[in-house]
């Protein structure tokens, strides 16, 4: 009796399993990537005209969305922006100094990396249109690395800004990051659709 509740359990299990296989696998993908803030992050991509998935992949990268992280270099919030690099940004912006007083908040924290990706754009790829994943890479590596450093790179042909020459990047954390980013934004653009819309 006992072996026949086994097969029975298993049999179970087994169409359980196939039909996860076999279904819309829409739900599934959101539950293991989940995007937090999507109406505040696709606001400030409109805004500031930035890719939302870019935004979005940045913002897993950096914190996971854990709007309360900092880092031991003193960086906060869900794009875990320096104190100094928001002050620069509030001032360029012209946000007003009590954008630094809610820079821990989803909403200006966002707002703030919003423009700051905006901002790497500009720099590194203007009106020139690159494929998707030099771009990725390119502000990716320059959020992480620093545009100074990213613009050193290039100019010294350490670095093609291409996707798959990152390899060529001499900080190691830097090429992690940018291969991260550029999963999740695959991940990201694959499993909402309608994030592109908005």
């Amino acid at each position: 009796m006992m072996w026949y509740r086994k097969k029975r359990l298993y049999a179970v299990l087994l169409l359980l399993v196939l039909f996860v296989l076999f279904s819309d696998k829409g739900w599934l993908g959101r539950l293991m990537y989940p995007i937090h803030y999507q109406h505040v992050i696709t606001k400030h991509a409109s805004n500031h005209e930035v890719d939302p998935y870019l935004l979005t992949a940045i913002i897993r990268v950096e914190s996971n969305f854990k709007p309360d992280k900092e880092s031991r270099k003193g960086a906060v919030g869900l794009m875990q922006l320096m104190p100094a690099t928001a002050e620069w940004i509030v001032q360029e912006a012209g946000y007003g100094r009590s954008a630094l007083d809610r820079l821990r908040e989803p909403e200006t924290n966002i707002q703030i990396g919003a423009w700051l990706v905006h901002s790497l754009h500009d720099e590194f790829i203007g009106e020139n249109h690159a494929d998707k994943d030099r771009e990725i890479a390119l502000i990716a590596a320059a959020y992480n690395a620093g545009s100074g450093n990213v613009a050193k790179w290039l100019k010294a042909n350490q670095w093609d800004g291409n996707l798959n020459s990152a390899d060529q990047i001499p900080f190691g954390e830097t090429r992690h990051y940018i291969y991260r980013v550029h999963y999740y934004y695959e991940k990201y653009a694959q499993i909402y659709p309608e994030l592109k819309k908005q």
